[in-house]
């Protein structure tokens, strides 16, 4: 059975900017990317998928501390070139992040990334404090 995880921005962006956490995300993705391989070495066959809403959030972050040109090889070489499923919206999946924002104090990009893990049962991947407050409803594994 895989092991399925979401990462949030706070995750790839540790990657992407080298930061404490970026070991853990390093052998998270090198995982992924043997279960994306077939080698019976990925013990849970884990998968790491992104909401496409956090693939935006990482952009304009990204965007504002480099600069578009580099948020854009980001997004065109960098993102398409890693272990990660980005996963799409339709206007259920919409309502369903809307309706997690609304009775929780999260960021409405961060309801996405939980919305995504209710729906592929799958851990959530960040070092984001404002996660702790959603811990009920679907499993977090820390960074930090």
């Amino acid at each position: 059975m895989k092991q399925k995880r979401v990462l949030d921005s706070f995750a790839l962006l540790a990657y992407l900017n080298n930061e404490a956490a970026v070991e853990k995300v390093r052998k998270l993705l090198a995982e992924a990317q043997r279960a994306r391989q077939g080698e019976e070495a990925a013990q849970a066959g884990a998968s790491l998928l992104m909401n496409e809403i956090n693939v935006g959030e990482t952009y304009y972050i990204l965007s504002r501390s480099r600069g578009a040109e580099k948020a854009d090889y980001f997004l065109e070489t960098i993102l398409p070139g890693l272990p990660i499923t980005v996963v799409a919206n339709g206007f259920e999946d919409i309502v369903a992040a809307a309706r997690i924002k609304a009775a929780h104090p999260l960021s409405y990009a961060d309801c996405f990334a939980v919305m995504t893990a209710q729906q592929h049962k799958a851990a959530i991947i960040t070092g984001d404090p404002e996660f702790k407050t959603i811990e009920h409803l679907v499993t977090v594994e820390w960074l930090r």
